[in-house]
Parts: structure tokens; sequence; C-alpha cells
């Protein structure tokens, strides 16, 4: 087990943090955090203080002013306005893989794209093979979603006893897994429209395109406009989520400086800096040197893009707060006597069906037929074992299964009925799938 280093020119302050800032590097870190979310909320909603649990998130909060304002319960601005910024993240990580990473060309998106496509068919369809007809037919939808962050999570447990580019193969095939849970939110678990509100998204989404051609970069204009584009998709009945994607898919992607031009700048900058140093002046007398720090600081600006500034910014949020705040608002289940019987309910069978037997079949059969028709390669490195295990983590539904449950059910028995399912799915998988990848060898024989 390697040990923390701490910097030598470390304050006492730093000393305390810094094991914390490692852990939040940590790739499997917000997986952990997540699991943490579910565990507290389990055991909370099945003690002596469950009441408290679930009245906590019935609280009412008011944000605006008079005559604007919104007032909702706590899971309301956690399920809608926290998530909405989830999105908000996995739309800027879609946007970066079509752009530059692995879904930039059809070449490299065929295999993830092809494995996630069956990854969302095949559990759909055992799902609605279970509850075709019945009350709990609504739920089609949850078992098409994987948990990327939980998936990722996972996946980094093995650390060098997974190649890279299944970590990469996963992260593209849950980012394409994401594109399609995005749609079938925005077309199939939609309210009725109100066109009035719809056009003034509309209006705001066009105003983020302007600003996006007008090369603004400012980040509080696309925060604004953001603000005006999810409060209006909030009262369309489009669900309000759906901006954070639209927003994302509107922030520069574009650098103002390339890097060869960074690399002539900061060594022109260093240089001046090198020189008053070398003279022994300091950064408080040295107008020299002051600036060629101001300038370095905003050339780094200018060689990153709003795009990736937005990402880097929302990433360490979102894994390490949205994401297990979440978990601990929506995992809370009472595992009372009748948990049992939701155990072999339709909808608890079909949403188990989908993430630990679909899942895999839709993931590794898609894969392959991709392969063997040419469409798509697969890695050297990656063996038939490797994209069976890489399956077997897709059925770790958790976060955007859960997410598509309230969604399809709203509250009542059917959603908790939908929780169960999904959590004893999300454990299968995250094991069956641990146990596959553990073994050495990668199957490519198979």
């Amino acid at each position: 087990m390697s040990t923390i280093e701490q910097p030598q020119d470390a304050t006492p302050v730093e000393r305390i943090v810094y094991p914390f800032r490692e852990f939040a590097r940590l790739e499997a870190s917000g997986g952990l955090l997540l699991v943490a979310g579910i565990v507290i909320a389990l055991a909370w909603s099945n003690s002596p203080w469950a009441a408290s649990y679930f009245q906590l998130w019935q609280t009412d909060l008011t944000f605006g002013f008079a005559g604007a304002r919104l007032s909702e319960p706590l899971h309301f601005w956690i399920n809608d306005g926290l998530m909405a910024l989830f999105f908000l993240l996995v739309g800027l990580e879609i946007k970066r893989e079509v752009l530059v990473g692995e879904l930039a060309s059809v070449k490299k998106a065929a295999l993830p794209i092809a494995a996630a496509l069956g990854g969302m068919l095949v559990p759909a369809g055992l799902y609605l093979l279970l509850n075709h007809g019945g009350p709990g037919s609504r739920g089609w939808g949850i078992p098409m979603a994987t948990d990327i962050a939980f998936a990722l999570g996972v996946l980094a447990l093995l650390g060098k006893r997974v190649p890279t580019s299944l970590k990469v193969f996963l992260a593209a095939l849950a980012i394409a897994d994401d594109i399609g849970a995005v749609l079938v939110i925005a077309f199939f678990y939609t309210e009725q429209i109100s066109w009035i509100s719809l056009a003034a998204g509309g209006g705001c989404f066009a105003a983020l395109i302007i600003m996006n051609r007008a090369r603004a970069r400012h980040p509080l204009v696309y925060i604004v406009l953001g603000v005006g584009l999810w409060l209006a998709f909030l009262h369309s009945g489009v669900h309000a989520t759906v901006a954070g994607v639209l927003l994302a898919m509107t922030i520069p992607a574009r650098q103002r400086i390339d890097g060869s031009r960074f690399l002539r700048r900061s060594e022109k900058i260093l240089a001046e800096f090198r020189e008053a140093e070398e003279k022994g002046e300091t950064i408080y007398t040295s107008a020299s040197k002051s600036a060629a720090v101001q300038m370095l600081a905003e050339d780094c600006a200018r060689v990153e893009s709003p795009m990736l500034r937005f990402e880097h910014a929302l990433t360490p949020w979102i894994k390490h707060l949205v994401m297990p705040v979440f978990a601990l608002a929506n995992a809370g289940l009472a595992l009372g006597p009748g948990v049992s019987s939701a155990l072999v309910s339709p909808v608890s069978l079909g949403v188990i069906a989908g993430l630990t037997i679909g899942k895999p079949i839709g993931i590794v059969g898609f894969s392959w037929l991709a392969t063997i028709t040419g469409v798509a390669t697969r890695p050297n490195d990656v063996g038939a074992r490797q994209i069976l295990g890489v399956g077997l983590l897709g059925g770790i539904g958790f976060t955007m299964s859960l997410f598509i449950a309230h969604l399809a059910f709203g509250p009542g028995p059917a959603l908790e009925t939908a929780k169960v399912g999904i959590l004893a799915a999300s454990v299968i998988s995250g094991l069956a799938g641990l146990l596959v990848l553990a073994r050495r060898g990668n199957g490519s024989a198979a």
C-alpha cells in the first residue's frame, strides 16, 4: 500500500486537508461516497428515527423574491435542481467525447455505441416481457440506465489488473448510454406540454447559441441564461434536467490560444520572471514579476476552453456532493416483511432481469455483432471475458435508474418496489462484474 507524501512546504492546514484531497483524487472516491449515501439512507430509513428521514425530504424550501418565488420540497430541489447540474456535467462529457474522444469518429464510436444500444434495448425488452399490459409497464426505461460513476468506481478498485482501454471502453459506453437515457427522459417521460414555457426555453437556448457564436467566454453569461432555460423547462412539462444537457451543448469548446502559442508565451513570461528572480527582487517589489504571474494566469485561462473549465469545476462537486446527496435522498427504503414479496413482483423482477441479465446479454451480444460484421474492432488488449465484465458492470443502474423510476411512477408502492429491484440488481451486477474482471488473463480466446 503506497503512503501519501505531503509537500515539504505544506502549511499546518494543508497537512490536515491533504489526505482528504488525495482521497478526492482517487477514481473510486465518488463511488465510495455514493455507497456511503446508500448505506446511510437504508440504515436511517429502517431505524427508530425513520419518520425523520422521510419528513426531511418534504421540508419546503423557497428561493426567489416577491412575485418570483419558487417554493418546493427539499426532495424537488435535489431531484430537479441538483440533478440538473449532474446532467450539465453529463452533457459536457458527451460533447467532449463527440468532439475529441471515443465518440469523435465512426470507427472509434462504433463499438461503445453498439454496446450501449444493446445494453438499452435488451433490458427494456426483458422488462416489458414481464410487465406488458400491467400497471408497471411504464417503468421500461428503468433498466436501460447505467450509473457511470458507480461502474467506473468498481472498475477502479481493480487498478492495473484491467487495461486502460477497457476503462475507456466502459466510459464511452456509459456516455453513449447517457445519451439514450436523456432522449428517453425527454420523449417518453414528459408530462403535458406547455408550449408557451417551451417557447421561452427555446428563446433562452437560442440566446445561448448566439453567445457561443459571439465567442462569449465568461461563465456568468451561461449561468444566467442556463438558469432561465432550467426555469422555462421546469414549467414546460419537459423534465427540467434536460436543460442541463442543452446548456452543455452551447458552452464553447474553442481555445483562445493553441498549445504552441501558449508554450512560446509561457517561456517568454517565465524568462522575465527568472531575470527578476536572479536580481533578488521579490513579488512585492518587482512590477515585472507581478505582471509575469498575472499574464501567465491569463494565458492558462485562454489555453483551456470554457467547456473544460466548466467540467473541471463541476466534477468534484457532482462526484462528492450531488450524487451522494441524491443517493441519501432517494435510496431510503423500509425493509419490512413486504420486501420479499416486492422482490418477486413483476416490476422488481423486470428491473432485476433487465439489469443483471439484459445488460450483459445486450452489451456482449451487440459488441460481438458489431465486431464480426466489421462495423467495429475490439481493442487488442481487451478479451471477450473483459467485455462480459463490462456488461455486468453496466447493470449497476443505481443513480439513473432511480431517477427514471421517480419519473415513471412518482411517489407510491410502485416506486418502492422498483427501488428494491434497483438496489438488488446493482449489488448483484457490481459483485459479478468485479469477480469476472478480477481473474487474471483477458480471456481473448473465448
